[in-house]
């Protein structure tokens, strides 16, 4: 039998590659999200695709009627540079995974409910140097999580554990580390460290000014997950029998020096560095602990950080080349 499942945010970065696998795999996918289709990442054209804003209840009863399975990835997000700067926006997806749970409660035919937290739910004073530790699970506790952003999604992930607790609802949660990959935001404010450096350096090589600008001194440390490796992840969670939040990320943890380093590698060119202390920089160390995600599932990231910048590259030159042309004419 044939399983109609609901992404909402399918049209974001994350969901239109999670829609792309379920349908390989021979799921109906209801793709919701609140932009106008033009500006979906990616479009199905076998999908029902769907505006709608999921921050209202009615909209979510409309969007869970009849299905069997509900992926929750729409969120108002991007990079530090954003979250920094909107923590009420970030704050108000709450209403979209209150009211999506709410809906699924009512209707009655999901199975499953699949919530996509993120990693700035840990605790800051776990954080605070460049080589900390890998982040265990109940590192989140006590709470001290990334002011807004990191507040919704910890309470997101509370309100998933208290529908399964009070009405049998099956939920799942991963908290996702540093997505990134080809398709994904590379402009305009919500894009995160991989892409951002993979356009500062394509802008370096294109225009000849080998100088880009870093945020903060560039010892800060992050791990990076590629989006093939992210739905993979995604779906083994979902099928799981892990109710508690996990992590999905890598743990090969790199400075955003390092990270230049190998962008600017794959582009044949030496990058100048110029800091800029006063931009945001979020927490100053964040690893991904794999254990139990590799104990309970046996998964582990496939894509090495310099293949997954490789690809990521190669299409963010593209699209600053095109840009480039566009503006030229």
């Amino acid at each position: 039998m044939t399983k109609t499942v609901l992404v909402a945010g399918g049209g974001g970065f994350i969901g239109g590659a999670l829609v792309a696998d379920l349908e390989a795999g021979g799921a109906r996918v209801r793709c919701v999200d609140c932009k106008p289709v033009d500006e979906w990442y990616r479009v199905s054209a076998t999908a029902e695709n769907l505006v709608m804003d999921l921050q209202l209840l009615d909209s979510c009863l409309e969007a869970v009627a009849g299905v069997d399975e509900i992926y929750n990835l729409a969120c108002d997000m991007g990079g530090m540079g954003f979250i920094e700067n909107n923590k009420a926006l970030c704050m108000l997806s709450v209403l979209i995974n209150t009211h999506l749970l709410d809906a699924a409660r009512r209707d009655g035919s999901p199975s499953r409910f699949f919530y996509a937290s993120s990693a700035c739910v840990y605790a800051a004073d776990k954080q605070l140097t460049a080589d900390i530790a890998p982040l265990k699970e109940e590192d989140a506790y006590p709470a001290m999580p990334e002011d807004g952003y990191g507040w919704e999604k910890l309470f997101s992930e509370r309100m998933c554990r208290h529908f399964s607790e009070d009405f049998g609802l099956v939920t799942r949660m991963a908290r996702y580390h540093n997505v990134y990959g080809p398709l994904g935001t590379w402009t305009g404010g919500r894009e995160k460290a991989p892409s951002a450096i993979c356009r500062k350096v394509a802008e370096a090589k294109l225009s000849g000014d080998h100088e880009i600008e870093v945020w903060g001194d560039g010892e800060q440390t992050r791990s990076f997950t590629y989006i093939d490796d992210c739905v993979r992840g995604t779906r083994m969670i979902m099928a799981s029998d892990i109710d508690v939040p996990i992590n999905l990320g890598s743990s090969e943890m790199v400075t955003i020096n390092q990270l230049i380093d190998i962008v600017s590698d794959i582009a044949g060119i030496d990058v100048a560095r110029r800091y800029d202390l006063t931009a945001p920089k979020g927490v100053r160390g964040r690893n991904s602990d794999n254990t139990m995600i590799l104990d309970r599932l046996g998964w582990e990231p496939s894509t090495r950080l310099a293949d997954g910048l490789a690809e990521t590259y190669r299409w963010v030159y593209d699209q600053v080349a095109s840009s480039a042309a566009r503006t030229a004419a």
